[in-house]
């Protein structure tokens, strides 16, 4: 009996500090998210397949779905590249923020959010110390990144979550290769995978 009460009690201290831990690696991601767009994401929400969604807005049905089918897309070509780790609606947390643009210079519809420039700073990206990012990862463990609200072009989104899903599945599977394609400051861009 005492035996069974010890390991009882070891188990329950174990999945009290997982969660612990979990929640506190939760916590400091959403911090950075509310750091990088100066949002704060108060809806949570959940895809019809199960990815995680933190928004400024309850997220329509419409852009749910497309984050889903930005991830499927994403599932099926890490498959065709031989990647098998990352593959799982569930292991992602999408942030939606507000934009800080919703028209390109040319004038098309390209909801994007204001970043400091970093690695970009006097490139062509370089708006005066910013640049303005589709999407951007905020955490590889647990794998998190952030787009904008989009209130139609549901593609877009579709794609986005595509292409920042490629760098949390190359960093999960090819280290060497998410090195070399992290960022877009020295060339390159999306598709990584086909």
């Amino acid at each position: 009996m005492k035996r069974l009460f010890a390991g009882i009690f070891g188990l329950a201290v174990v999945i009290v500090t997982f969660y612990a831990s979990t929640n506190a690696q939760n916590r400091a991601v959403l911090a950075e998210a509310q750091r990088i767009t100066g949002d704060r994401f108060t809806v949570g929400a959940r895809t019809p397949n199960g990815a995680t969604v933190y928004a400024v807005r309850q997220p329509s049905a419409a852009m749910l779905n497309a984050i889903d089918r930005g991830l499927a897309d994403l599932f099926s070509v890490a498959r065709r590249n031989g990647y098998r780790r990352a593959l799982n609606y569930t292991s992602y947390t999408i942030f939606v923020a507000n934009p800080d643009r919703t028209k390109d210079g040319s004038g098309r519809y390209s909801p994007d959010i204001a970043v400091g420039a970093a690695q970009y700073a006097g490139t062509g990206y370089d708006q005066g110390g910013y640049i303005f990012a589709a999407g951007m990862i905020i955490a590889r463990n647990p794998m998190a990144f952030v787009i904008s609200e989009h209130t139609s072009n549901f593609a877009r989104v579709s794609d986005l979550v595509r292409y920042e899903g490629e760098h949390l599945v190359l960093y999960q599977n090819d280290r060497r290769r998410y090195e070399q394609t992290k960022d877009h400051s020295q060339g390159g861009g999306h598709p990584i995978l086909r």
